[in-house]
């Protein structure tokens, strides 16, 4: 059965809303709520950015039933492996174990700020692969020394494990990257709905048991106009695509890469309006190549809780009639 998901935007929402959110969004019926990890937002009218790990203890204690999960934290510049490693086994514990850790190679956006640079990609991927190997190692509950190429840990264990671990999801966007983090994940993220991308990790998953959890942004409301005028405003740098967005190292250079970005642009690629059946229709497209859960995004505070109490379980009981049981 496809499960469905709400997306904490830690980009447009202070955190104390973000945790009366995630309480009315299980309420409504979502299956899991996924948080953003950033230290910036995208554009400055979205306005928000705190810091999601406080975010998710809170909402572990204020709820009881929903997955939780970060989408996605990255391991490798802001955070060193080991601290999250740590923070993740708490969260697991704190949640009964509803926490799924997602990692990924980050955005400059979010990452620049310690002042060490940005890496070229290749050395991204190389790092995220030895983090998550470095992780792996403390969730084992073993004391671990680690001399690698981009991290050393001295002496290291986490005290307090969950028996059962903590999963994994790993962020992937081409074949090259499934090969690489397929063997080293639990389960896949991606943001575009791509078949091959789904059957190719399955291949290095075979039993089934693998998660392919995407997301996408919908900007419901009852103006369609004022709906895509939001989205507009606040989602237009969707439009650059995962290799620009990151690489771009603060909101003004969102800003200036999305000047020629037109509502109607938008419109095109996120769903606008008080339609439920068109939210549908682009949401289909992610269980139709394969993904198993889909997160999706409401942009806005503006609307936020209005859609989790008029839109949102009407939505849901329409996306479960369409999708595959």
């Amino acid at each position: 059965m496809t499960r469905f998901g709400y997306t904490l935007m830690t980009e447009q929402s202070g955190p104390k809303e973000l945790v009366g959110y995630a309480v009315d969004a299980e309420k409504a019926g979502f299956d899991f709520e996924v948080s953003s990890d950033h230290h910036s937002p995208w554009l400055v009218s979205q306005g928000h950015a705190p810091y999601a790990w406080s975010v998710l203890g809170a909402v572990a204690q204020a709820t009881t039933t929903v997955g939780l999960m970060t989408y996605v934290t990255c391991p490798t510049m802001r955070y060193h492996p080991a601290v999250v490693a740590q923070k993740a086994a708490t969260m697991a514990l704190l949640s009964d174990g509803r926490f799924t850790l997602g990692l990924g190679s980050g955005e400059n956006l979010n990452e620049h700020v310690i002042g060490e640079g940005w890496p070229a990609v290749a050395v991204r991927q190389d790092m995220l692969e030895e983090a998550v190997t470095i992780i792996r190692e403390l969730h084992a509950g073993e004391l671990v020394t680690w001399e690698g190429q981009h991290f050393r840990v001295d002496s290291a264990r986490v005290w307090d494990l969950p028996d059962d671990g903590v999963p994994i999801a790993l962020a992937v966007s081409g074949e090259q990257s499934v090969e690489r983090f397929a063997p080293l994940g639990d389960h896949l993220v991606a943001v575009d709905p791509d078949a091959d991308l789904v059957s190719q990790w399955d291949a290095l998953h075979p039993g089934g048991g693998s998660r392919k959890i995407g997301q996408i942004p919908i900007s419901w409301g009852p103006d369609e106009d004022e709906a895509i005028a939001r989205a507009h405003d606040q989602f237009r740098w969707f439009a650059g695509g995962w290799k620009v967005n990151a690489d771009l190292p603060t909101t003004a250079g969102f800003s200036g890469a999305t000047q020629f970005v037109r509502p109607e642009d938008v419109a095109e690629s996120i769903p606008c309006g008080p339609d439920l059946d068109a939210i549908v229709e682009s949401v289909s497209a992610y269980w139709e190549a394969g993904f198993t859960d889909i997160a999706l995004v409401q942009v806005g505070d503006e609307l936020q809780q209005r859609f989790l109490d008029e839109a949102a379980a009407p939505l849901l009981e329409k996306l479960r009639a369409a999708s595959p049981s």
